[in-house]
């Protein structure tokens, strides 16, 4: 209680804060994973199946396995660590969220000072041209990949539709140079999108405060992230339930879960000021 409290203090005299999220905080949510626990796939080496390389072999498998993983995101919702960092961006006059997740749950939350680093599974990206495809402009395009279609698809109907009725011809082409779309995610052996990492690292080098919250800190370049901050003066968070290697860096470390610690943190700050 010391520790939230010495930490409050801080934050109430700051002005530049900065978050970096990890699988960790949509875990709390439901959302398993990479690898995930359905049978039906883990036969598939995920670092196989996510990579254009495979994509070009085979883009019926890699879209059947990714409409499958949308489902089971578009049935989770924001989780209460989700709802206290769209809250906390209203407390702070610069503040960025910086996560590597893909499920756009900061989105839903109400998150809108925000950086998505490894992009968002709903929206769609083609390989060849590089024309990116909102989520709206998306579900538009190739109806299957629409969220709340597959939030109702019941496990049978998603069995008759896409596992078994989905076929080569239906997958979605660009509009622009009629090759197939795949979803607007970051696959093994793609560089970042350029413009969103060098703002997640401009940031860094300017946060009084860091937090990096249920991330492994071993998945680069975004593990980057918090040290570049250190090294710049910043106050580092960890909010982790598990050590990670740069749990010896930070000044506060928080071995709980981040849908307790950061509800706390909002409630006091809100108190403070």
């Amino acid at each position: 209680m010391e520790n939230l409290e010495r930490l409050i203090q801080l934050l109430g005299r700051s002005q530049f804060v900065s978050v970096l999220t990890g699988a960790g905080v949509s875990a709390e949510s439901g959302i398993p994973t990479f690898r995930g626990k359905d049978g039906l796939w883990n036969r598939y080496d995920p670092t196989e199946l996510a990579t254009l390389e495979a994509f070009e072999e085979n883009p019926l498998m890699v879209w059947k396995w990714y409409l499958w993983r949308m489902r089971l995101i578009a049935k989770a919702n924001p989780n209460h660590a989700h709802t206290a960092l769209a809250e906390m961006e209203s407390l702070f006059p610069e503040f960025l969220l910086i996560t590597q997740n893909v499920d756009g749950l900061h989105r839903r939350a109400g998150s809108k000072r925000f950086v998505e680093l490894h992009g968002n599974i709903f929206e769609g990206k083609c390989r060849y041209c590089g024309k990116r495809y909102s989520e709206e402009e998306f579900s538009r395009l190739f109806p299957l990949s629409d969220r709340e279609f597959l939030k109702r698809l019941t496990d049978e109907e998603f069995k008759e539709r896409v596992l078994e009725g989905l076929k080569e011809e239906d997958l979605p082409k660009c509009r622009w140079c009629g090759s197939f779309i795949g979803p607007g995610v970051v696959w093994f052996g793609e560089s970042l999108p350029e413009d969103a990492l060098q703002r997640a690292f401009q940031v860094a080098e300017k946060s009084e405060i860091f937090f990096s919250v249920g991330t492994s800190a071993v998945v680069q370049p975004a593990a980057s992230l918090p040290i570049v901050a250190k090294r710049n003066g910043a106050v580092l968070v960890e909010i982790n339930p598990e050590e990670t290697p740069i749990s010896s860096y930070c000044d506060f470390v928080f071995r709980d879960s981040a849908s307790k610690t950061l509800p706390s943190i909002v409630s006091m700050l809100r108190e403070h000021r």
